[in-house]
């Protein structure tokens, strides 16, 4: 399947945010991407410092 993942090779969830709603999702996602590579490197530190894979928290919550 092609798609942002295979394209960019990413392998691993390193974070993520939980929202109440679709709207604040869409309008936390905006903020985040209008940020810098830095801030959002930073973002994923002071969740994840040493950068593991997320993905089994969100899967078996």
């Amino acid at each position: 399947m092609e798609g942002f993942t295979q394209q960019y090779g990413c392998k691993l969830l390193v974070w993520f945010e939980i929202a109440d709603t679709m709207e604040v999702a869409i309008t936390r996602e905006k903020q985040i991407k209008s940020g810098s590579r830095a801030k959002k490197v930073a973002l994923i530190e002071a969740m994840n410092p040493h950068w593991h894979d997320l993905y089994e928290q969100i899967a078996h919550g």
